[in-house]
């Protein structure tokens, strides 16, 4: 069985098709309930698939190397020729694509090193493919490793101290580009969770003035009563914009909401009064061409990449404690997918035994017609811990050599030695006998 990971994210790939590729939970539960439900893509046995909004990344449980089944699945899911994505995408195979979700869930992959939201979403994904059927033993074993690589890196470094993500980025942009914050009108829109990082940094910045639009009142009304802000809906945009200093904008809408005409009105009453505008959403929510009006300054996700301060220096300072992290996690994570191929063979050798020692067992309690039930089972008791005791010092060893270079000598010799022959029963049966263990 083959590990990979097929992805594109904010260095490989620019953000109107990253916009374009965003799966929201209703189309990423489409997407995995397709294998959940029996259907063949390519020889993936299971699938997981993380959407944010800097990454779509697909892994799978396969028993053969190939990517091309799920290149075509990503572009039918999106609506996208394979074509137009084929040259973004990269390609991680067993122990790459182990180590890469382990540095995406420490957020060393992240466009801001050490952010902590990547690591609830690769939690969410790994709910969400458990509960679409598509998930199963493989997979949910280095999920759960790295989950728990992200949580090791964040509790012992600093990786993720005062976490610098975009929202605080849109935050410490909007410092610099009014003359004084703490006066300046600054308008919300949307009531996520990116909407809530944003004004919550704006506020550890001194925004004092800042009002929440959402479609919905309820949840702006939420967000404003937890940081004591105004809240509205869109239905007050026009007005909002005409006294807005700043606009960030991070909605959950599937397209555009803010257009130049719309701007161009509101800046002829304001000339002399300049507007800034930061789109954190993707799909973005703002149309880039407003930026053409005097006076408006926009920045999109792509531009605050280019903002990024100088104080991840320290953060930075910590990669090398992270990666020593992930260097264990990882080596523990291969340790068990090497032993993977070995347990076909000690299966065998077990069920070998087992047919043995029942045999021979039968035999003496034949011979023995007076023994009391008790005693039947202190006999069978013995049995069974003599064959546990026998078999648990090769049976050790091999899972131990699985991963080393000699691993095929070692299984040609027991296989030598226990006198076994026949075809090796299929790895998909080892989960019943095998049980994968929660971290």
């Amino acid at each position: 069985m083959h590990i990979l990971c097929l992805g594109l994210n904010h260095q490989t790939a620019p953000l109107d098709l990253r916009e374009r590729l965003v799966f929201g939970e209703d189309a990423l539960r489409a997407a995995l309930s397709r294998l959940g439900c029996g259907e063949s893509i390519g020889a993936a046995a299971e699938m997981a698939i993380l959407s944010t909004c800097n990454r779509v990344e697909i892994y799978a449980a396969s028993s053969r190397p190939s990517f091309t089944e799920l290149e075509a699945f990503l572009s039918e899911a999106r609506g996208i020729p394979a074509g137009n994505l084929h040259s973004h995408l990269y390609r991680h195979t067993d122990g790459q694509a182990v180590r890469h979700l382990l540095d995406v869930a420490a957020g060393l992959d992240s466009l801001v090193m050490g952010e902590p939201q990547i690591l609830g979403q690769v939690t969410r994904a790994l709910e969400l493919a458990r509960g679409a059927g598509a998930s199963g033993p493989l997979l949910d074993r280095l999920f759960q490793r790295a989950i728990h690589a992200g949580k090791r890196a964040r509790a012992e470094t600093t990786i993720s101290r005062n976490p610098a993500s975009v929202s605080s980025l849109a935050a410490s942009l909007a410092q610099r580009s009014v003359r004084n914050l703490g006066q300046a009108q600054v308008v919300i829109l949307g009531a996520g969770e990116m909407a809530e990082l944003a004004v919550e940094a704006l506020r550890k910045r001194g925004a004092s003035k800042v009002l929440v639009l959402n479609r919905t009142l309820e949840r702006a009304e939420a967000l404003a009563r937890r940081w004591q802000a105004e809240a509205s809906t869109f239905e007050r945009l026009d007005e909002a914009l005409t006294a807005a200093d700043v606009l960030i904008s991070s909605t959950g809408a599937p397209h555009t909401i803010i257009f130049p005409g719309i701007v161009e009105r509101i800046m002829a009453g304001r000339p002399s009064r300049p507007l800034v505008m930061i789109d954190i959403a993707v799909p973005r929510d703002i149309d880039p061409a407003c930026g053409r009006i005097p006076g408006v300054k926009v920045y999109d996700m792509d531009s605050l990449h280019s903002q990024l301060e100088q104080s991840l220096a320290e953060r930075e300072s910590q990669v090398p404690h992270v990666k020593a992290i992930l260097d264990e996690e990882e080596a523990a994570f291969m340790a068990y997918f090497h032993s993977l191929d070995m347990l076909p063979l000690i299966a065998e050798v077990r069920q070998q035994a087992e047919t043995i020692r029942r045999a021979e067992l039968d035999k003496t309690l034949r011979r023995l017609p007076g023994l009391s039930e008790a005693e039947r089972v202190h006999i069978e008791a013995l049995t069974q811990a003599l064959v546990k005791k026998l078999l648990h010092s090769p049976t050790a060893r091999l899972r131990a050599e699985a991963a080393s270079p000699r691993a095929p000598e070692y299984a040609t010799l027991a296989r030598a030695l226990f006198d076994l022959a026949g075809e090796q029963p299929q790895p998909a049966s080892l989960a019943a006998d095998y049980p994968i263990t929660q971290l």
